[in-house]
């Protein structure tokens, strides 16, 4: 007979938590133009809700990461 031992371990809930989320974006540098990229934003969660992006930066071709704040968004 085999004995299954289940853990019953009590999930909490956090108050705060940190989540990380990338999305393909366009984006505009004045040297390459326009190109359409991975952009990933790190979210501070209230409750499951966000409430504050703490930084953004995207993944060169060559994988070199890059600060968002020099490519202006694409319109």
């Amino acid at each position: 007979m085999d004995l299954i031992v289940k853990n019953k371990r009590k999930e909490q809930m956090k108050l705060f938590s940190i989540k990380r989320e990338t999305k393909a974006e366009g984006r505009f540098t004045p040297k390459m133009g326009a190109l359409v990229t991975q952009v990933t934003y790190i979210k501070k969660q209230f409750l499951s809700i966000p409430y504050r992006t703490l930084h953004k930066y995207r993944e060169t071709y060559y994988g070199e990461v890059k600060d968002c704040e020099d490519c202006n968004l694409a319109r």
